[in-house]
């Protein structure tokens, strides 16, 4: 079962993401925008998201297998943002069939195969690589929805604060707020998977799968700005869960559950 952590409600924080230092030395942390995630807004909603095979007759069909993910995550997130009175557009999703030499402007990293481009609100993914190839798990739509999470952030406002806080932050910080950032949009990504699970025929052998590649994801030999897979799981599940963005507040929550 996931640890029951007390959370601020969001409604009652205002500022930036701010680190305040306390007359004891002790840091204390804001959620990044006023209640990103309105309670009117309710739940992502439940969305039909009937997957297409990954391989079909002995022929690779990524890119048609993320379109139609796409496609279910345009609807599902249209509808929740107009709850919560922001304005929405899709993001530009670009598929390679190889990793293109460059990635939101920067030499492609070796080791990421999908990712999120804020200043153009593009989703970037590789047609090819561990990720993607042959699999028949959920992983690649978790990736997905990881990576379309980011957008959202960027609709709701949490990605604006987010820049501003990492940009006068120490180094130490910066990591600390990439990864509650990150582990925002795994809970996210386990926001959608909540809601399309009925459409998806899974069973729950698939999401025992899911979770064991998630946690094979954590950053613990990394440079520490996505979390350990014992973070990645438990956020990934709380979302799953509650299937409400409004769960998703890894902002205020204790250090030690956005290791």
């Amino acid at each position: 079962m996931l640890p029951v952590v007390a959370f601020a409600p969001l409604s009652r924080v205002l500022a930036l993401v701010v680190a305040v230092t306390l007359s004891c030395g002790q840091i204390a942390h804001a959620a990044p925008v006023a209640d990103p995630f309105p309670e009117k807004a309710g739940k992502l909603g439940a969305v039909s998201c009937p997957e297409t095979p990954i391989v079909q007759g002995g022929i690779p069909r990524p890119r048609q297998y993320l379109q139609a993910v796409m496609k279910c995550l345009d609807k599902s997130w249209k509808a929740y943002v107009a709850r919560a009175g922001r304005d929405f557009t899709k993001p530009v999703a670009h598929y390679y069939d190889e990793p293109a030499e460059t990635m939101c402007g920067l030499p492609w990293p070796g080791h990421v195969e999908a990712a999120y481009c804020p200043g153009n609100a593009t989703i970037v993914f590789s047609l090819t690589g561990r990720w993607i190839d042959d699999r028949t798990d959920l992983y690649p739509m978790k990736v997905a929805a990881h990576e379309y999470a980011h957008h959202a952030q960027s609709l709701l406002g949490v990605r604006r604060a987010y820049d501003k806080a990492y940009k006068r932050a120490a180094d130490d910080r910066k990591r600390e707020l990439q990864r509650r950032y990150e582990l925002q949009a795994d809970c996210l990504s386990g926001v959608f998977l909540g809601s399309a699970w009925r459409s998806l025929t899974r069973t729950p052998e698939d999401w025992a799968e899911l979770l064991v590649a998630t946690r094979a994801s954590g950053d613990e030999d990394g440079p520490r700005t996505h979390g350990t897979g014992a973070s990645r799981v438990a956020w990934l599940q709380r979302g799953y869960r509650a299937q409400s963005p409004a769960a998703c507040d890894t902002w205020s929550a204790p250090a030690s559950k956005v290791s």
